[in-house]
């Protein structure tokens, strides 16, 4: 795949990422106002429910899925068949492992919650298991939509993973707007555990499963447009499967250690429940600092992922660190101009999500805090689809493991602040372990990969100084704007926000933009090319 076609794909993928992001993004404000979005212990209890289905699904099947399936069906398409039986015998035991999984989890439900949730009431873990026991089916259509994808982008169809989801979005908008008819909205949050009913909750959660199901059941049609007819095979010994089995070993230990450190996030975060900023405030945070991440480093990273993987299957090491070092620089130049843009809007961006300014206030500065981290975040990400290109679990295990351990020391360390920092306190913890993560993580990866080095620091560095300015100009932006103060015009309403919003985001990038050109980053003439491109075409 040439550096064009790179461009190119990455675009493309972008583009649905963008669309259903943007919905998703409506999703999220609607949920909000019908939940609220800080000190909402209902909001708390589905938070707690709807996620489960993506920590289960992450530690016995999620990550084990991507890390595997790319790489093992680029090596299988040398076989006699273009690797048709290797693909039949590995969908068929994933689905067999995804099937067991939600029917388990689901029967589980209360002792996840408990597990997830111990130190709430008995009144909002009943509803948050009432929650989980809609949710949890989730399990199953995440494996199957993860399993279809990994197939189709391993085929070079990268189109429908990024677009289906639009589908999904589609389906909760319009469970929350029958919602919110029905029962009415909440963006206070003042609707307490015991004013939900079963119908509430068969109505919020259900549509939240149909959702992800239909976003699954969309990429079977699409099969068949690549020639490929599934064929349930369990004759599971004869393809390689062991070696398969290898990497996703170490991929599991891998994810199980970040979801134990994910429930003890959840719990320390439960802590402030009701009162305070909590686990849907972080959530809610979450959402938007990852939209920029999901834009550009996973477009970006997907589109590459293959093409390491093709060097990497041929023993091209040096391509595979060319092609590591060039995403690299750009995910470098990019995030950080996105970390610097959501650090200017934070506080009018979450007037979207929040009624009341103590809201606005405590959900902006998570964002903030959120986002010092973001261009590390990514890096990591791009550097972890190396070494699992390189089938490489064991060394990948490595460059993860030490995140989860000192995260979860600085997680616990957090449950001793006052409850009104005690968000912010995580969100501060999650950042500072990406930005050394990324270092420790490029170390080992260029001895991996044999190189000297990966032609990325001075990048990241220039990155990080054009980031830091222009969020410095940002955030002087925002505060003449009144962004900072409760009165404030950037405040006063949705219109305002959205314009505040604009000229904060302008203002971000003429600096940065303008820094890249006095620096003559090259970066930015690709970018100018790419765009150029896609617009004659």
């Amino acid at each position: 795949m040439a550096a064009s076609s790179i461009g190119r794909a990455s675009i493309f993928l972008a583009s649905g990422t963008v669309a259903s992001r943007a919905l998703g993004f409506v999703r999220a404000i609607i949920l909000a106002q019908a939940l609220g979005v800080v000190a909402s212990a209902g909001a708390d209890a589905f938070a707690v429910a709807n996620q489960l289905p993506n920590a289960i699904y992450a530690i016995v099947a999620g990550g084990v899925l991507s890390a595997t399936l790319v790489p093992a069906i680029v090596r299988a398409a040398v076989h006699r068949d273009g690797g048709t039986a290797y693909i039949n015998k590995l969908v068929t035991i994933a689905l067999v492992i995804i099937t067991a999984t939600a029917l388990a989890a689901t029967l589980l439900a209360p002792v996840l919650v408990r597990l997830y949730a111990a130190t709430w009431s008995g009144d909002q873990l009943a509803l948050a298991t009432a929650f989980a026991y809609w949710c949890l089916p989730q399990i199953f259509f995440y494996g199957l939509y993860a399993l279809l994808g990994e197939v189709l982008n391993a085929r070079g169809s990268f189109g429908p993973f990024t677009w289906t989801p639009v589908a999904n979005n589609v389906i909760g908008l319009i469970g929350l707007s029958v919602f919110i008819a029905l029962f009415g909205a909440d963006s206070a949050g003042i609707r307490s555990v015991g004013d939900w009913s079963p119908d509430m909750v068969a109505l919020l959660a259900g549509t939240a499963t149909a959702g992800v199901a239909l976003q699954a059941l969309l990429l079977g049609l699409f099969w068949r447009r690549i020639g490929l007819r599934y064929r349930p095979d369990f004759r599971w010994r004869g393809v390689g499967l062991r070696d398969t089995g290898k990497m996703a070993g170490w991929t599991l230990a891998m994810i199980l250690a970040i979801q134990i450190q994910g429930v003890i996030e959840v719990n320390v975060a439960g802590l402030a429940s009701g009162t305070n900023a909590s686990v849907f405030t972080l959530q809610s945070a979450w959402l938007i600092f990852m939209l920029p991440h999901s834009i550009i480093a996973v477009s970006l990273g997907t589109a590459y992922y293959t093409r390491m993987s093709t060097n990497a299957a041929a023993a091209k090491l040096d391509l595979v660190a060319a092609d590591t070092g060039e995403s690299l620089r750009r995910i470098g130049y990019f995030m950080s101009w996105a970390a610097a843009g959501l650090m200017g809007i934070a506080l009018p961006f979450t007037t979207l999500f929040a009624s009341t300014f103590q809201g606005v206030w405590d959900m902006g500065w998570i964002l903030t805090v959120f986002a010092l981290g973001l261009p590390a975040f990514s890096g990591v990400f791009i550097l972890q689809r190396v070494l699992f290109a390189l089938n490489d679990g064991r060394l990948a295990f490595i460059v993860t493991m030490w995140q989860p351990v000192i995260l979860t020391g600085l997680v616990i360390g957090c449950a001793f602040l006052p409850r009104n920092i005690l968000a912010l306190g995580i969100a501060a913890s999650v950042s500072l372990v990406s930005m050394g993560w990324i270092v420790f993580g490029a170390i080992l990866v260029r001895r991996r990969l044999g190189v000297a080095s990966l032609h990325m620091g001075r990048s990241f560095g220039l990155a990080s100084a054009f980031g830091v300015v222009a969020a410095g100009a940002g955030m002087a932006v925002a505060w003449s704007l009144g962004a900072y103060v409760e009165s404030g015009w950037a405040l006063t309403n949705l219109g305002t926000a959205l314009v505040a919003m604009l000229v904060i985001g302008v203002a971000v990038t003429l600096v940065y933009v303008l820094l890249m050109a006095v620096f003559r980053i090259p970066e930015l003439r690709d970018a100018r090319g790419l765009l150029s491109r896609r617009t004659r075409e």
